[in-house]
């Protein structure tokens, strides 16, 4: 992977991350909630996507390659 394309995913994470926490903060103060459930909107996002990533990666056949190869 090349770093721009690295780079573009690390900014647009951030740019959701930070998204996400504003709007997380307006909903939780117009509900009048404790701040420490603010931290549940991101940790249920960074689970979410590493879920999805390791889903892939076990059901994904191209990984599978060397599995068929006789040593």
């Amino acid at each position: 992977m090349s770093l721009d394309k690295l780079m573009l995913i690390l900014v647009c994470v951030l740019a959701a991350l930070g998204a996400s926490f504003w709007v997380a903060t307006m909903l939780l103060a117009a509900l009048q909630v404790p701040y420490g459930w603010l931290a549940l909107l991101p940790t249920a996002l960074v689970g979410y996507i590493a879920w999805r990533v390791i889903q892939e990666r076990v059901t994904n056949k191209e990984d599978d390659y060397y599995d068929g190869i006789d040593h």
